[in-house]
């Protein structure tokens, strides 16, 4: 499948070990910068009660929901903690001019 590229932001404007809210065609993600410069995507909802992730605490390689405190990887969107049982979608990213680009579906 043909990624859909799309610009969601500057790169400056998600602090190292932060997350920000993208909204695109009626769905909504969260795109993450880890310590080490890095940028990910994922679905923007918690699979558990579908709160907005943006809103939660970035520890390292995880994002924690702020709602019931269940835990994803944002790298994988592997279950971490409970009590979210349905791990997360995960999106390409790439950085290009010093913005960043996720691929929709």
């Amino acid at each position: 499948m043909l990624e859909n590229w799309t610009d969601a932001c500057s790169v400056d404007d998600i602090e190292e070990e932060g997350v920000i809210r993208f909204d695109h065609a009626g769905k909504t993600y969260a795109i993450y910068r880890s310590a080490d410069d890095r940028y990910y995507a994922t679905d923007g909802l918690c699979t558990h009660e579908r709160v907005h992730l943006a809103d939660g605490l970035v520890m390292g390689d995880e994002i924690e929901c702020p709602k019931h405190m269940g835990r994803f990887s944002y790298v994988t969107g592997q279950i971490k903690g409970p009590p979210v049982c349905v791990n997360l979608t995960t999106h390409p990213v790439k950085v290009e001019g010093g913005r960043v680009y996720i691929a929709v579906r």
